[in-house]
């Protein structure tokens, strides 16, 4: 199909285009776009249905939004806007230039306007720069027909209609009803007398992870926010905190990797701006990693005496990094997820212990062996590389699985205490075991 449309483009047969484009997703329409060249990105968004129109171009991405608000009429403009949902004119405003912003907020209506300031002076990733004010409400002493007849009038221009919520005179949330129950209730029922009063929301300062975890844990379509007075101010939908999650696990991933996050794609994000989102943590771990330097050079004779000591240092230390990384990867999606709480701990690090003993024993067992009868070297340098596997696995896996539950306690993120930062630590530790084992058992 969509080879099919940008031939139609080329050959400029219009009328077929855009009855092609009529049935396809705004998503796709939007993923389309991203292949037509940019002088012909306006004509081909004209082409386009008013309100599919609006809808595909909540789905681009925000350097083509700016490109095509750059070709836009002022006409144009205040046509997609005022066809767009609140909160996503909010979330392109938050991505546009300043120029662009003041052409935006010129071309809307004055209380469209200030309720777009309103949500913009929330902070950022709090459930108040989420919502949306766009949702039906209800007083608790309408009847079915009541309703029916306020969400006919009023949900045409509502985000969702699904969910209607019950408030009073001064806007306090009393309850909620679904189109479901006045479906299956009598026109004459009262509001007060079938709708849900144990309501789940969220407030207007409350982190959007944790919105997010109020979705997954009760299976929600949509959330109410309400501010310090238990008054209703906006609905949080699926759709816009699908968004915050995937946001959430990529900043996760970048952490982990030792990068600082960013909220642009990785191939809209320019070269500069990449190494300046690396070179932080990069430079933080390579100073670390002095300490293992450190390590070596104090032990610098003991090398000397036994130097088949040498050629094991990097397996030794790679197997501490990568036991320290299974435990704290594990633990810091526990916590993500909230399965394991600061309360947890004394379990988890009892589990890790008899995890480190039972994957320590295996492996210096195995790599006993591996130095006797592969590397061919004498039973006391087997002994020492054994000992030190198994007490650096162990030490290793402590370290794992306490400090992303400890970084968590103080109010870091755990996702920074993921492998890069565990392996420097790890490191040094087992290098330190290493040279405290040869020691003893060479008596150097």
């Amino acid at each position: 199909m969509e080879k099919q449309a940008m031939e139609l483009l080329e050959q400029r047969r219009f009328s077929e285009l855009r009855e092609l484009l009529k049935e396809m997703e705004p998503f796709d329409i939007a993923t389309l776009l991203e292949g037509v060249p940019e002088e012909e990105l306006p004509l081909m968004f004209r082409i386009l249905p008013k309100e599919l129109a609006a809808d595909t171009f909540v789905e681009m991405d925000s350097d083509m939004q700016e490109l095509l608000i750059a070709s836009f009429s002022d006409r144009e403009l205040k046509t997609v806007m005022d066809q767009i949902y609140l909160d996503d004119t909010v979330d392109i405003i938050e991505e546009m230039p300043a120029n662009v912003v003041k052409r935006i907020l010129k071309h809307t209506e004055p209380e469209l306007r200030m309720r777009i300031n309103g949500i913009l002076q929330y902070p950022e990733d709090s459930a108040g720069s989420l919502m949306t004010i766009e949702y039906v409400d209800l007083r608790k002493d309408m009847t079915v027909l009541d309703a029916f007849t306020r969400i006919r009038r009023t949900g045409v221009n509502k985000e969702t209609i699904y969910t209607c919520y019950v408030v009073d005179q001064n806007r306090t949330l009393l309850g909620l009803v679904s189109v479901k129950t006045l479906l299956l209730s009598n026109y004459e029922d009262v509001i007060e007398d079938i709708m849900e009063t144990n309501v789940i929301y969220a407030t207007t300062l409350e982190d959007q992870e944790a919105v997010a975890e109020t979705f997954k844990k009760y299976d929600l379509l949509a959330l109410p926010v309400v501010d310090m007075e238990q008054r209703l101010v906006g609905i949080i939908t699926f759709d816009d905190i699908m968004d915050v999650m995937q946001e959430e696990a990529t900043e996760d991933i970048e952490k982990m990797a030792a990068i600082m996050p960013t909220d642009r794609p990785y191939m809209k994000t320019g070269v500069w701006e990449t190494y300046k989102k690396r070179i932080p943590w990069l430079m933080f771990l390579m100073i670390s990693a002095t300490f293992t330097s450190t390590i070596l050079n104090h032990f610098e004779g003991s090398l000397a005496v036994v130097p088949a000591l040498i050629a094991f240092i990097p397996m030794l230390m790679d197997t501490g990094g990568n036991a320290g990384g299974q435990a704290s990867v594990t633990i810091i999606r526990g916590l993500s997820l909230n399965e394991i709480e600061y309360s947890d701990m004394p379990a988890v690090v009892w589990k890790e212990i008899r995890v480190a003993f039972c994957c320590g024993a295996t492996l210096s067992v195995v790599c006993f062996l591996k130095v006797m009868l592969v590397d061919r070297k004498d039973v006391l340098t087997a002994l020492v590389v054994a000992v030190t596997v198994f007490a650096a696995v162990c030490v290793a896996k402590m370290v794992g699985c306490t400090l992303p539950v400890l970084a968590k306690k103080i109010g870091f993120d755990p996702a920074v205490m993921a492998s890069p930062f565990i392996t420097t630590i790890v490191d040094a530790v087992s290098l330190m075991i290493y040279f405290a084992v040869a020691s003893a058992i060479f008596h150097l």
